[in-house]
């Protein structure tokens, strides 16, 4: 994983096993429960999660107005790593500049988005890494984002691992 000083890099450990971790985030029935910043939410219009596959999303936030984002996926390896790329769009799919989309004006045209996620114990650490500043991620409130959204996805995860007893995996 390249790793400039600039660019956003985020670790967060999971009282999950990797799999179940991993699942959350490719699977679009778990995905909309917690893949949204607070008081908002996700919706997809499509996912396909494999090499090559691509998604188009869109975020609702009630002051902000509609955030719609689509991407492909360069790397699927379960439940080891995720690389995608994000693209601003619209509704219909058509890229659209940063200004356009409410972003600053060197808001990246394409972030790519790496996640691994390593087993630790009986935990899971996932490393998120974008290809955009940090200091914009900051201002732009995408920073602070991931962790809100990080946090609703280990409240999911701990009722889905209670629900499972023993999660074991393949």
């Amino acid at each position: 994983m390249k790793n400039n000083k600039k660019d956003l890099l985020i670790t967060h450990l999971f009282d999950a096993p990797a799999k179940l971790v991993f699942d959350a985030w490719t699977d679009p029935e778990h995905l909309k429960h917690w893949y949204a910043p607070d008081g908002c939410t996700v919706e997809f219009k499509s996912i396909d999660v494999k090499v090559g596959g691509q998604f188009h999303s869109c975020i609702h936030h009630p002051e902000h107005g509609n955030c719609w984002i689509k991407g492909r996926y360069y790397e699927v390896i379960v439940p080891e790593k995720l690389v995608l790329s994000m693209i601003l769009s619209n509704e219909n799919g058509e890229t659209v500049s940063a200004p356009d989309a409410g972003k600053p004006d060197d808001w990246p045209l394409e972030i790519i988005t790496t996640v691994t996620f390593s087993p630790v114990g009986k935990q899971t650490k996932v490393t998120l890494h974008q290809t955009v500043a940090e200091a914009e991620a900051r201002k732009t409130g995408a920073y602070q984002s991931w962790f809100s959204m990080f946090n609703r996805l280990q409240e999911i995860l701990n009722n889905q691992t209670m629900n499972l007893g023993t999660y074991n995996e393949k």
